[in-house]
């Protein structure tokens, strides 16, 4: 998502735009004038953070690669960078793998740290911080997504310099503060073209007609969307909401669900993973979007774009999350303020705060959430994150 929404602004700006990649079907995406390229990979290894599956590639972590399985993935892709060139900047995704890659291209470059590769990957593995602290040395600019993220990169790899933090964006014109009538019918519509195979990384089967007898009432509803994994803390939002006159929607795939299904309250719904298609259409029929990490976020991006439909977000206050919450309650009355975040696995205080919220009026509720899409506009759309992301490097 951050790549192509990347290229997808810079090659409407202007910019003549490639992305070197490992995406089987780049034609799927959006991402406007950019052109794309997959080099082929030695053995077909993919070196990840997470484990999941890729089609055609064998999906392995990084600390598992042995030196020499690092080094062909860097010059396999560094050899795709050199083919391209002359570029005016090569801009790399990780510090791992993506700045060792950016650095033997030979062209000048910038580095994004995103908190996979620090925090799965890099940490307590000194091999592998010492590489990163070489990549980021020869960058002309390393970004960061929050200040949490700047203080994360300095306590794995050291002190770096030229280091910017630029969020990540929000497509300002897909989520959108949708009235319901047309959310309702815009959402079915959607999960009426979805593949009916089972697939985990497909939306659930029938979800049509869930989604038609969910939101054909009109009652107290909390969203979650994102992976079900044990480190993003859904379990606390069931625990939270115990005693509460609200149902969840959870969106998402992961090695969590069986777990989470057998914790969840009555009538909560499960969807399986959505798209944006889906997203832009579900949002605006909730009323709070939970996001109850509890283990740091890089940023928070599930909550800016609930924020962006309208949507009021109640998140975690840590990390990224805190800086989204941060942002948001700036636009609030101040004696609604604490009603963007919660103490981080406390199950009591996000109670207190989603009953605060639910016994609100609707048009004081939609009021909030008109305030947080404000925030959005002001910080976080990705017109203005491409820009930011350029400037330090002089275009």
């Amino acid at each position: 998502m951050y790549t192509r929404a990347l290229a997808r602004e810079w090659s409407n700006a202007g910019h003549d735009v490639t992305v070197v990649c490992q995406e089987q079907h780049p034609e799927r995406y959006d991402v406007g004038r950019a052109r794309v390229v997959v080099p082929d990979l030695p053995d077909r290894l993919l070196p990840v953070f997470v484990l999941d599956e890729y089609e055609g590639l064998e999906a392995r972590l990084l600390q598992d690669f042995t030196t020499a399985e690092r080094e062909h993935y860097v010059e396999a892709n560094a050899a795709a960078v050199r083919d391209l060139l002359p570029a005016d900047v090569v801009f790399a995704n990780h510090v791992l793998l993506g700045g060792p890659v950016a650095a033997a291209s030979g062209a000048r470059y910038g580095v994004k740290a995103h908190g996979s590769e620090l925090e799965y990957s890099m940490r307590g593995r000194p091999e592998l911080a010492r590489w990163g602290a070489q990549a980021l040395a020869g960058a002309e600019a390393v970004f960061v997504g929050s200040a949490h993220i700047r203080a994360v990169l300095e306590d794995v790899v050291g002190h770096v310099d030229r280091v910017y933090e630029v969020p990540p964006g929000v497509d300002l014109e897909e989520f959108v503060a949708e009235d319901r009538l047309r959310a309702f019918a815009g959402l079915i519509a959607a999960a009426e073209d979805d593949p009916q195979d089972g697939d985990e990384r497909h939306p659930d089967p029938g979800n049509a007609a869930r989604f038609e007898q969910r939101f054909a009432r009109d009652e107290p509803t909390v969203v979650y969307f994102g992976k079900l994994i044990e480190n993003k803390g859904v379990q606390v939002l069931f625990e939270a909401m115990r005693g509460l006159d609200v149902s969840a929607v959870v969106v998402g795939f992961g090695d969590y669900r069986t777990k989470l299904e057998a914790l969840a309250p009555p009538d909560t719904l499960f969807t399986g993973a959505l798209e944006h298609r889906h997203l832009v259409h579900l949002l605006p029929l909730c009323d709070v979007a939970v996001v109850p990490s509890i283990f740091p976020e890089a940023f928070g991006m599930v909550a800016a774009e609930a924020a962006a439909a309208g949507v009021p977000p109640l998140v975690a206050a840590h990390s990224g999350l805190a800086e989204i919450a941060a942002g948001v309650a700036a636009g609030y009355p101040p004696e609604l303020a604490q009603l963007t975040s919660f103490p981080t696995g406390d199950a009591d205080e996000l109670r207190s705060r989603l009953r605060r919220l639910l016994e609100l009026p609707p048009g004081d509720r939609r009021k909030l959430g008109l305030a947080a899409r404000r925030a959005v506009e002001e910080r976080w759309s990705w017109a203005r994150v491409s820009q930011r992301l350029l400037d330090p490097l002089a275009f």
